[in-house]
């Protein structure tokens, strides 16, 4: 035995150095990462709640749902445009500053292009092969000029207008049959404009309104409901700062029940959509079907260079996914707050309807090519973008490397992710004069060609409708058509006025987000001549 461990001895000491090797490279790796970080933190972060060690704020965003609202109140108690909060080990930078907002989004645009890694943004893409949700790199490149060459450019708009005039005439049609019924016009302004909304995108995509039979009045039916309903709940989880977006290994827990509500509304969403897109790469397939109709079509139709398919059957079912959910928010939130507001300032709906009877008169409908014209109307919708987004909440984004805004004062560390508070800068009372009042003629005032031609798209980001910069949304001009179509029919075709059991309209926010606390019911009563509402 004695021989034996004299014969190791040998070896033991080989083994020595390199261990000592191991051990030295472990240390100076260890001792470089505590230099690096000690040098990171002289740097001045934007300021926030001191964090705790490893975990960060995590307690405090748990014990203070919903997120956005917490944030806003650290925002409010340390008097700051720009505020740094630790969630794990990622720095999480929100902004209601318009100018650090435009360094961001146009003079560092490069550094913050790309998109948070996690699991909420993972599944609804379909693995990160979309648009809105996927990092920067190749895959985000090839979809995004897919979304801009293909399916929403001018050319592919200009072809599927008659399908957006349809869903329009199908609007004012239902809300006509609507004035006859549930007590003589009254109309849930909230499930009109988000079924227009959907009716709009189903028929783009998949050239049809209804999934099902729909019902005879031109509303949707059980299908259609439980469709929308679906795409607001995965709008609602996609963004709402799960506690496994900060520790992934916390996931298969689903602590806060994130998971569970995600998985749900997206298996139900593809229950409607996956058989259609399946059933029509068949009809390709077999020469069934030779020339498009919709955007599926498109989208089945793409060659590579080499004359294959360009998209294989997951993309094409995730950037689907991506088109529904990036369309019905805000068209539909805006024209429910609009009308809210407008109804308790009637001499607003007077000055809109006056401007669109003087553009289109009272023998028919508003058509695209008059939205030019109705700059008015176009100043009551950026104001309800500027008062009441969808959410607070903008899509994330990502530093791709460590760098420095607001005139370098402020360090952004690489990986932090950067959120736009929507809300925050539209109210920002620096910025806007009477920041909480409903005054759709500040947009006028401030647009330089006065009259002429007022766009909804803000690039100066004093207030957050369409971005800018390389994640801007590619569907500007659709989700503009959309919504001002939504405020000029409504308006041009029906007087509006509160219930009769009621004096104004409640404006009271959701405890949640910022919807409205409650759906607007609204009465509704035809004013044009009878002959303007029979729409072929």
């Amino acid at each position: 035995m004695g021989s034996a461990l004299i014969s190791s001895l040998p070896l033991f000491w080989c083994l020595i150095p390199l261990l000592l090797v191991g051990f030295s490279t472990r240390f100076l790796k260890f001792l470089k990462h505590q230099i690096l970080s000690k040098s990171k933190q002289t740097r001045s972060l934007p300021p926030g709640p001191k964090p705790w060690p490893i975990i960060g704020n995590l307690p405090e965003m748990l014990a203070n749902r919903p997120t956005s609202r917490w944030i806003h109140n650290i925002m409010n108690d340390l008097n700051t445009e720009i505020a740094c909060i630790r969630l794990g080990n990622i720095h999480v930078v929100t902004l209601t500053s318009p100018e650090i907002a435009c360094e961001i989004m146009t003079k560092q645009d490069s550094v913050f292009a790309s998109r948070p890694r996690n699991w909420s943004s993972e599944h609804v893409s379909g693995g990160f092969l979309s648009t809105i949700l996927v990092p920067y790199g190749e895959q985000w490149k090839k979809m995004k000029k897919v979304m801009a060459n293909e399916l929403v450019s001018p050319k592919r708009l200009q072809q599927l207008q008659v399908k957006r005039m349809e869903e329009s005439d199908n609007l004012v049609r239902y809300v006509y049959n609507q004035c006859n019924k549930n007590g003589g016009g009254l109309v849930d302004v909230r499930f009109v404009s988000r079924h227009f909304s959907g009716n709009i995108i189903r028929r783009l995509v998949f050239n049809a309104r209804h999934f099902g039979k729909g019902r005879e009045d031109g509303g949707p039916g059980f299908e259609e409901v439980e469709h929308i309903d679906a795409i607001f709940t995965v709008l609602r989880y996609l963004f709402a700062f799960s506690i496994s977006d900060y520790v992934p290994c916390l996931r298969e827990l689903d602590l806060d029940g994130h998971k569970k509500e995600l998985k749900k509304a997206t298996k139900l969403i593809t229950k409607y959509h996956d058989p259609l897109i399946e059933d029509r790469i068949q009809q390709w397939k077999i020469g069934k079907r030779t020339h498009q109709e919709d955007l599926l079509d498109v989208l089945i139709s793409l060659k590579d260079a080499k004359h294959n398919p360009l998209l294989t059957l997951d993309e094409i079912k995730s950037q689907i996914m991506d088109m529904m959910i990036a369309t019905v928010d805000n068209p539909s939130n805006a024209f429910e707050w609009g009308l809210a507001e407008m109804l308790n300032q009637p001499e607003i709906i007077q000055k809109a309807t006056k401007e669109i009877d003087s553009v289109v008169g009272k023998e028919r409908q508003v058509q695209e090519s008059d939205i030019s014209k109705l700059n008015y109307v176009k100043a009551c919708i950026r104001e309800v973008f500027r008062l009441h987004p969808i959410d607070d909440i903008n899509a994330t984004h990502v530093s791709m490397e460590d760098t420095f805004v607001a005139n370098n004062t402020y360090f952004i560390p690489k990986g932090s992710h950067v959120v736009l508070r929507r809300q925050g800068i539209g109210q920002n009372p620096r910025i806007w004069k009477e920041p909480f009042k409903f005054k759709p003629e500040r947009h006028l005032e401030e647009n330089q060609d006065g009259f002429k031609n007022l766009s909804l798209n803000e690039p100066s980001l004093k207030l957050i409708t369409f971005g800018t910069g390389r994640r801007s949304c590619p569907g500007m001009v659709l989700g503009s058509s959309m919504t001002i179509m939504l405020f000029a029919r409504m308006l041009h075709g029906f007087e509006w006025c509160v219930p009769s059991n009621e004096t104004t309209i409640d404006l009271s926010e959701s405890e949640q987000d910022t919807t409205k606390a409650k759906p607007l019911i609204a009465r509704a009563m035809p004013r044009l001549p009878e002959e303007a509402y029979q729409i072929s």
